[in-house]
């Protein structure tokens, strides 16, 4: 098998892309064992070299070990999340703890340790770059973090802790895929009322796509349930599929109370055996809050800016439905999307339906391309040749000024059911310099759930999907702009609450005339965007902020509240989530109804004790973007100070020094609150 496996062959013939027609799900297994066979073959001559341990010949040797792994690993997982069938996932069952194993097998190598602590506690920053430096730094705490101080019986526990954790948080990613497809509200004609067109036609051609052609189908996916809950008159309706949407993996075959508790307790026991009171303990000190209380501190001083507006918001949106209504109305959590759309549009005269036409994906594409081309110049060409792994997928070739090669950028927009929900950025490969001397340019995707065409209508996308593009267009510059010697510290390879504020710095543009008027046009007509139009969009945008932010907050109260347990939790997995939003949530709580079992951020990626960093990062592109505003927010000197200094510089450095040596100074909260309408006197 070995001998036919893609993996193993020369990807040159493929243009240096992933040759995706030639991989098969049997493909991945062997290639991943031989992968860790070879990796331990090249630490093994790490460890076995009889020189002195030095920088060259210990820590750049490790960065650089283990590439035919990386190589499987870098298609594998990123299928695991786009496009994953019952055989892929048997697979990854499979090999999660052997991966666990390997890597622990690595990090707990009592003589490759003793190398790493020598190099480091010789190590003279005079003779290196800060880069350098810093890989010094990450390999060293990494081992730490590792487990590469314990002894015995520890490092033996150690293992057991990594290798449950691994199979756990693939159960739980796992049943949450499975669970999210396995929901459908179906429709008939006296379900519609107060579906617009475009939500019509998505669910018929959902329900034709099922052989049930007389009928509209709802499902949970974002472009689905989105709309529904926010123009559907049939209130009975928003409540069920809310209630749906609420309650997943919390009974039947994918429920995931169980093993969210077993993974916060095997969390608490992991930091407990590193020393440590807390998981968020152990895990903030490699981030920039450091400390839990680093991270309380941002999140009160937000709920104490942020909630009396979004108390006065919540008053006045009851006040509304009540009027239109003729009769009281208790906002349930299933009415809030409804009747906030409908007090928006009475406001501004403003809602997505108005602006789907001028946001055709294809003209869209072309904005978020030529957004990069005016700030970075960068060019993108149609890859029509590049091998794919689903039919919809695009590709992009991208190129500088100067026409050299930057990366390969791959779009995937609709949702399927091999995909999971949401939206995100990863690479096939990242950007490195190689022994050589090449530099290694990255192969990057970005996966999205955008509104799907229909049989009489493109793609057709709200703000939000707007901003969601923009926001993991975002990711992707920054794996495309590195410039690193290090493929650990290259692009998106930062600490977790500073990765995204390249992304959301992006969503800035999208309420920008500027930007707007470079794409925006009827798909019909090709008409500009009226500009009354972009003025009433741009009025609204400060709209909900408040209530935005606090929603947000909760789910960052709720990551850090299973993740600063002292003892293992066996109680009520529902009142220990609300208990953690008691003081930000703006609804009772619904029975059944919890965030937790499907809170894949928190429970099997990689946000534990992190999701707060939503939050920090928005407080810092906003500072970021403030710098724009004051010189043109396409300036071209900004934009290279904000590649030379950020994008392009990875995890090079510490974030913060990155940060201030692009602006000046380290950011504050004032911006944020002055782009969401608030003052620092709140």
């Amino acid at each position: 098998m070995l001998e036919n496996n893609i993996f193993f062959k020369d990807f040159k013939t493929s243009g240096g892309l992933i040759p995706f027609d030639r991989i098969t799900t049997a493909d991945y297994e062997p290639a991943i064992r031989r992968g860790i066979q070879e990796h331990e073959a090249e630490v093994e001559a790490i460890t076995g070299n009889g020189a002195e341990a030095t920088f060259e010949n210990t820590i750049v040797a490790l960065d650089r070990a283990g590439a035919t792994l990386n190589r499987v690993l870098g298609v594998f997982y990123p299928m695991l999340s786009a496009n994953a069938d019952d055989a892929l996932m048997q697979v990854s069952n499979r090999m999660a703890p052997v991966l666990s194993e390997h890597f622990n097998s690595i990090t707990l190598n009592e003589r490759l340790w003793q190398r790493v602590k020598y190099v480091h506690d010789h190590f003279d920053a005079s003779r290196h770059d800060q880069e350098d430096a810093m890989l010094m730094r990450e390999t060293y705490d990494g081992f730490i973090r590792s487990g590469a101080n314990l002894q015995g019986a520890d490092r033996d526990h150690y293992r057991e802790l990594s290798k449950r954790l691994t199979e756990l948080t693939l159960k739980f990613d796992q049943n949450a895929l499975k669970e999210t497809s396995r929901y459908e509200l179906w429709l008939r004609e006296d379900d519609l009322a107060g579906l617009p067109e475009s939500a019509l036609d998505a669910a018929k051609q959902a329900a034709r796509d099922k052989g049930r052609g007389e009928e509209w189908l709802v499902t949970l996916d974002a472009p689905s349930y989105g709309p529904f809950m926010k123009y559907s008159d049939r209130r009975d309706l928003r409540e069920k599929l809310y209630k749906m949407y609420n309650r997943q993996c919390t009974s039947g075959d994918y429920c995931n109370l169980d093993i969210l508790r077993n993974i916060a307790n095997t969390r608490l026991e992991l930091a407990r055996l590193m020393g440590c009171k807390t998981f968020a303990d152990y895990k903030l000190q490699h981030t920039m809050a450091q400390t839990p209380a680093g991270v309380y501190a941002m999140l009160d001083q937000l709920r104490e800016a942020y909630l009396p507006v979004e108390r006065n918001e919540m008053v006045r949106l009851t006040r509304f439905a009540s009027e239109l209504e003729g009769k009281p109305i208790d906002i349930m959590p299933w009415d809030y999307s409804y009747y906030s759309n409908k007090e928006k549009d009475s406001l501004f005269d403003i809602n997505d339906e108005l602006l789907r036409p001028y946001f055709e994906l294809g003209r869209v594409t072309c904005g978020v391309f030529g957004f990069a081309t005016r700030m970075y110049g960068l060019r993108f060409t149609p890859n029509h040749d590049a091998q794919v792994f689903h039919p919809e997928v695009e590709v992009y070739d991208v190129t500088d000024e100067d026409g050299k090669a930057v990366g390969v950028l791959y779009l995937d927009f609709f949702p399927r059911a091999t995909k999971q929900s949401g939206a995100w950025m990863t690479s096939f490969r990242e950007q490195y310099i190689d022994d050589n001397g090449n530099d290694v340019r990255p192969l990057v995707t970005l996966t999205m759930n955008f509104t799907r065409p229909t049989d009489t209508k493109p793609s057709l996308l709200t703000v939000r999907e707007v901003e969601t593009f923009m926001h993991e267009f975002g990711h992707a510059l920054h794996q495309l702009l590195s410039r690193c010697k290090y493929q650990s510290l290259s692009g998106t390879n930062v600490y977790r609450d500073f990765v995204e504020v390249p992304s959301q710095f992006n969503e800035n543009y999208v309420y920008e005339r500027e930007f707007l008027d470079s794409f925006a046009r009827h798909y019909q007509t090709g008409e500009p965007v009226p500009q009354e139009l972009i003025d009433r969009l741009i009025a609204s945008s400060q709209y909900g902020a408040a209530y935005a932010c606090v929603r947000q907050l909760g789910f960052g109260y709720i990551d850090m509240a299973w993740h600063s347990i002292t003892v293992p939790y066996e109680g009520d997995d529902f009142k220990f989530e609300y208990g953690a939003v008691k003081d930000v949530q703006a609804f009772e709580p619904v029975e059944g109804c919890i965030m937790s079992p499907q809170f894949t951020h928190i429970f099997s990626g990689g946000y534990a004790a992190g999701y707060y960093g939503y939050k920090w990062a928005e407080m810092i592109e906003c500072d970021a973007f403030d710098q724009f505003k004051q010189h043109g927010i396409f300036d071209r000197d900004t934009a290279r100070s904000w590649v030379n200094n950020v994008l392009s510089r990875g995890g090079t450095e510490p974030p913060m020094e990155l940060y201030k040596r692009f602006r000046g100074s380290e950011p504050s909260i004032d911006a944020m609150m002055r782009r969401d309408g608030l003052t620092t006197d709140h």
